[in-house]
């Protein structure tokens, strides 16, 4: 009899996965295209890096700098800087974060990334050095060219994206941080910054559709707060909280309703790729879908402080809207995260 190879095992597991969500009303985004993996692109960029770089990039796995994470504006951080890489090297960088994000998830990167040329013709000329688009930091712990579990964290303003990858495959991706300011660009701009642009607008929607088609005793379940928080929870924390869900279960929404939480739990889980997103939501469906909550605090419609929250056994959602732009337009700065209930940066909750 002939064997099965193990890839082609594999890659049958993925695509029933594929099959199996959307025919639960879960969707994973599909590669358009081949790419290298992470370890390979991570050897490549290492390869690269003379022996001065290595030692600000490359750093044990067991470093403690490797759960320091956070995405507001600092002077310095941890890691190797885009800017101070050759411009082979910063190829090789954004490369690496390709493989780790799906394709949807790096758009939303680069156009966060971005957004600080808009955010430097606000500032002062005292404090606008802060806001640049390569402030962006790569850091490797432990060696991806000798250990079989290494991690990778890509950082800056806005932006705390954490991997962790185990014989070549990656096994964690949280935290997983995004933001943006504005949420959405209201002012003119020669930047080429359309008016209206909104890196996360799906987020936002679709959390408004779901709580806005909420009936009164639903609402009296999922609305936890009249106002809304000014931060996520647990921002820079080692993991999540650990606190019970709150707000409404999806076994009291409507079917019509439960295709929307879908939809917006889509959003977050496929930011990565589409094997990890596929895992992501198995385990939604494995510990059962009806058992996950959604709560919102604050206003329901747009330019009002507002937030939500979606979490289950296995993953916690935040996002948060209350902070005005840079240009003083009232909740137009969306701070948000997918975090792991098991624990952040595989590890463990103790």
């Amino acid at each position: 009899m002939k064997k099965t190879s193990p890839a082609l095992i594999l890659l049958s597991a993925t695509l029933l996965l594929s099959t199996l969500f959307v025919a639960n009303g879960w969707s994973v985004l599909k590669k358009t295209e081949p790419s290298p993996d992470m370890t390979t692109q991570a050897t490549g960029l290492l390869n690269q890096l003379d022996e001065r770089q290595l030692e600000v990039a490359m750093l044990p796995y067991a470093s403690s700098q490797r759960v320091d994470w956070h995405f507001i504006p600092m002077e310095t951080r941890k890691g190797l800087m885009l800017r101070h890489m050759t411009d082979a090297q910063r190829e090789n960088a954004l490369g690496l974060l390709k493989t780790c994000l799906s394709q949807a998830g790096y758009k939303k990167a680069e156009s966060i990334m971005s957004l600080e040329k808009l955010l430097y013709s606000f500032e002062k000329p005292e404090t606008r050095d802060r806001r640049d688009p390569l402030k962006y930091y790569v850091t490797i712990f432990g060696d991806p060219r000798e250990d079989k579990q290494w991690g990778l964290s890509f950082e800056g303003h806005h932006l705390s994206l954490n991997f962790v990858v185990e014989n070549g495959e990656l096994i964690a991706a949280t935290p997983q941080f995004f933001a943006t300011n504005p949420a959405t660009i209201k002012t003119e701009n020669d930047l080429g910054f359309k008016m209206g642009m909104a890196v996360l607008k799906d987020e936002e929607q679709l959390g408004f559709d779901l709580v806005n088609s909420l009936d009164d005793s639903q609402k009296k379940t999922a609305v936890i707060d009249k106002q809304a928080p000014r931060e996520i929870r647990n921002a820079g924390s080692i993991h999540p909280p650990t606190d019970a869900p709150a707000g409404i279960p999806a076994e009291k929404l409507s079917n019509e309703q439960k295709v929307t939480l879908k939809n917006l739990i889509n959003v977050y889980a496929n930011a990565v790729p589409q094997k990890r997103a596929a895992i992501r939501l198995k385990e939604i469906e494995d510990n059962g879908f009806e058992n996950v909550h959604f709560a919102w605090a604050g206003a329901t419609e747009p330019g009002i402080g507002h937030y939500y929250r979606i979490q289950a056994k296995s993953f916690l959602i935040e996002f948060v809207n209350t902070q005005p732009d840079a240009a003083g337009n009232p909740a137009n700065h969306i701070h948000c995260v997918w975090r792991d209930m098991d624990g952040d940066f595989a590890l463990p909750i103790q």
